[in-house]
């Protein structure tokens, strides 16, 4: 005979219960009793019913994807943003040079510009057809020849 025939009360085992110690049938029983009692207890009790959360995954899932997606555009945006703005300085520093080259060779031609007019007054300060100490005599003859 199984130990849960012994303790369900049936009519058939009752017997073997008999032959059981008095102390522990009447320990049994105040078990049984109590088992009993607190389950009636339970059942007239009233319950609250807990609301049931349900998560839709697919409303989670949108969600991360939007914060994502929102997260990748403002770092793409800010990459791009830096991206332009060395590009813009580069082309800038390509300016200032051609234009800074650009000074340097009129500043050059300028240079020689100047060079060249000052050989040019030397030349013509150097180059005189008679010494100055024959300019009378050039006088003279420059006045002969337009009396004739």
């Amino acid at each position: 005979m199984s130990w849960i025939s012994r303790f369900t009360g049936r009519t058939e085992d009752a017997p073997e219960i008999e032959e059981l110690d008095p102390a522990l049938k009447q320990a049994l029983s105040e078990f049984k009793a109590s088992v009993h009692a607190w389950s009636d207890a339970e059942m007239g009790r009233t319950r609250t019913v807990r609301a049931t959360v349900v998560r839709r995954t697919w409303r989670l899932v949108a969600g991360w994807s939007l914060a994502a997606m929102l997260l990748a555009g403002t770092a793409s945006g800010g990459i791009y943003e830096y991206h332009q703005r060395q590009l813009q300085a580069q082309a800038a520093a390509i300016r200032e040079a051609e234009h800074q080259r650009q000074l340097a060779a009129q500043k050059a031609l300028e240079d020689a510009q100047q060079e060249e007019d000052m050989l040019a007054s030397v030349d013509t300060d150097v180059s005189r057809e008679t010494p100055s100490a024959m300019d009378p005599l050039v006088q003279l003859s420059e006045d002969d020849s337009g009396t004739q």
